[in-house]
């Protein structure tokens, strides 16, 4: 909006000419990100104290988890405005690919809206099925995928880049589509299921937004692309606001969320997060490099569902359930370190939560 409004104007004010550097705006919506997330945090926790919508701990896990009952939830819905009204003040509003991300983060975050409503306050333990929420979130990335394959105008909307190997493209085809879903709904669950300790998934999705800022910025431009010899997506440089925008928003949360914890952000809040990163990812083709910015969710994602296939595999074969329940047993061990933490004493929450930051 203040790109619109106010660089138009740099014949009358020479001084408005900053607001077409990328570097200007991005850095502009990382400071009203974080000064909004602020703004809205303390009213935002009253009212949801107010509304009685707190944690619900199960009484089977760790007992240091029962101190965390009744802490309020939904606190992602002040990253998601902090993020929303971020991009719509300093971004391009002409450039599609904004709409795109901006897409992906709100039609999560509604997704997972919902699941915390019935949660916390329908006080169905389950939230959404499985079906459900897996239906809804594939809907949204698939709308995303024929978006980018039909209408983008790209004409490398269906290529996919190999990090590291300079100038080697996969051409997906048609299949680019399910894959867009597979990407986004598998970055949206990784940093849902990362979402386990204070500050931890706001974290690693601040480190991600920054990782994810130098990768747009470059891909879309067009000497350092050539330079670096990587994929060149005319227009998708402008993302680098919504990076800086993911990033205040999560310096915002995180404030309210380190150890001990004010507020959680929920499902609103990580389901959101994980979707905008999957779709910067399949914006700029760098699907692969998700991988590593992703980091720790992405690890944690692998083995969860690694051990998930492998039991029922086990099981669908009708072999031997305990062997089904010990393959879950161990890689639960190896992937859930907070919850071996809290078992075995080894370190503290907020040791545990900097050692995955600093991963």
């Amino acid at each position: 909006m203040l790109y619109h409004l106010l660089y138009p104007l740099t014949k009358t004010f020479s001084g408005f000419n900053v607001f077409k550097y990328l570097t200007f705006r991005s850095a502009g919506a990382v400071i009203t990100a974080l000064l909004v997330s602020f703004l809205l945090a303390p009213g935002l926790i009253r009212r949801l104290r107010a509304l009685n919508v707190g944690q619900q701990v199960r009484d089977d896990g760790p007992q240091t988890h029962l101190t965390k009952q009744g802490t309020p939830t939904m606190g992602g819905l002040m990253m998601i405005a902090a993020i929303a009204l971020s991009v719509l003040l300093w971004s391009d509003l002409t450039n599609k690919y904004v709409w795109v991300v901006l897409f992906a983060t709100l039609s999560f975050g509604g997704i997972g809206l919902w699941d915390d409503y019935l949660k916390v306050v329908k006080r169905r333990s389950t939230g959404l099925r499985a079906a459900e929420k897996f239906g809804l979130q594939i809907a949204a990335s698939l709308v995303i995928g024929v978006f980018l394959y039909f209408f983008s105008g790209d004409p490398g909307a269906a290529h996919l880049s190999v990090p590291f190997v300079k100038r080697m493209i996969i051409d997906l085809g048609w299949f680019a589509i399910p894959f867009t879903a597979l990407v986004i709904v598998g970055s949206s669950n990784a940093v849902n299921l990362t979402d386990g300790l204070d500050g931890l998934a706001a974290g690693l999705v601040g480190i991600a937004a920054m990782a994810n800022a130098v990768i747009v910025y470059v891909g879309g431009n067009r000497i350092l692309a050539d330079y670096l010899k990587i994929q060149y997506i005319p227009g998708s440089g402008e993302l680098v606001v919504f990076c800086g925008a993911l990033l205040g928003a999560s310096l915002g949360f995180l404030w309210y969320n380190a150890h001990p914890a004010e507020v959680f952000m929920g499902d609103v809040g990580s389901l959101s997060l994980g979707g905008a990163l999957g779709a910067l990812a399949v914006v700029t083709k760098h699907e692969l490099i998700l991988i590593i910015t992703g980091g720790i969710s992405s690890t944690y994602a692998f083995f969860y569902n690694l051990a998930i296939i492998n039991a029922s595999y086990l099981l669908a074969r009708r072999e031997a359930f305990y062997t089904a329940a010990l393959c879950g047993i161990v890689y639960g061990a190896i992937l859930d370190f907070h919850y071996y933490g809290k078992l075995t004493g080894f370190g503290l929450q907020p040791d545990l939560a900097d050692s995955f930051g600093i991963i």
